[in-house]
């Protein structure tokens, strides 16, 4: 049975490309899930056509909508309310048509992030000691911004450019360390968490070639790639006897907020959710 709806809320995804997108398979199997008469849809929108684009969509029925490569960075700039945490984090991937004519703009990549990790490794401990961090573009700022909110008392930065590492410093604090990304497998050595952010090891792309020889067994490890679902990263992890975490649960859950908000129904993610984002 579906909801009755005075109008049929619309919601999608702006990106270029974006054909690969896995949201719309997942939005619209909650709105299945939960009889939420909307729509969730791929956007193909080029950067010079990102502002009008964002006018537009609430005069065509759109509540908000995710915003993906190359636009993250760009919405801050056009946004009328921005939060801090994306101010902070420098891009945002969630927005808001309010109804008072304004775009709120939000980033929940770390709410993500930090939700995948709480239900797939629940005796995961923030304040056990330090994180590595593979890694220094917009994924990296939201996974430091997330642990450091939780409570990580270190959190150690690799980047292949080291401008980008030393950029995240100034802007997150004292609690951030930067490493030269050659020696970036010493990082892990102590470490209780460690994070791959980078396209490494992703269908593709290059793989990843740090030696991760030195990770303590009793580390979390975790890969934001999950295209493979375990990557050699997260292999070498695994046969190092580390809790592994794979990526698809971050994608999951950074997708809850706006969903509760544009269709009113805060989902779940658990297994079924996987299966059908998976079988996309």
């Amino acid at each position: 049975m579906t909801t009755p709806l005075d109008r049929i809320p619309l919601a999608g995804v702006i990106g270029s490309p974006i054909a690969h997108s896995r949201s719309p398979a997942l939005h619209g199997f909650w709105l299945r899930r939960y009889g939420i008469a909307g729509h969730y849809i791929p956007m193909e929108v080029a950067p010079a056509d990102l502002a009008a684009a964002l006018r537009m969509l609430p005069k065509l029925g759109f509540v908000g909508c995710n915003v993906t490569i190359p636009h993250k960075e760009a919405i801050l700039g056009i946004a009328d309310i921005v939060t801090d945490r994306a101010a902070l984090i420098g891009a945002a991937n969630t927005l808001i048509f309010r109804k008072d004519g304004k775009l709120h703009a939000d980033n929940t990549d770390g709410i993500g992030f930090l939700n995948n990790l709480r239900q797939e490794a629940p005796h995961w401990l923030p304040s056990a000691g330090p994180a590595a961090v593979f890694g220094a573009g917009g994924a990296a700022r939201a996974v430091v911004s997330a642990l450091l909110d939780a409570g990580v008392p270190e959190v150690r930065i690799a980047n292949r450019t080291r401008p980008r590492a030393d950029s995240l410093r100034a802007d997150f604090g004292a609690r951030v360390h930067v490493v030269d990304w050659t020696q970036g497998g010493n990082m892990v050595e102590d470490a209780m968490t460690v994070v791959n952010t980078t396209s490494l090891g992703m269908v593709g792309k290059s793989e990843f070639r740090i030696p991760l020889d030195a990770l303590n067994p009793r580390a979390l490890v975790t890969d934001i790639v999950y295209n493979p679902l375990e990557t050699p990263f997260l292999r070498a992890a695994r046969e190092a006897g580390c809790t592994t975490v794979d990526g698809l649960g971050m994608l999951l859950h950074q997708a809850v907020p706006g969903f509760e908000r544009w269709f009113g129904t805060r989902p779940v993610v658990d297994a079924e959710t996987r299966a059908a984002v998976l079988a996309a």
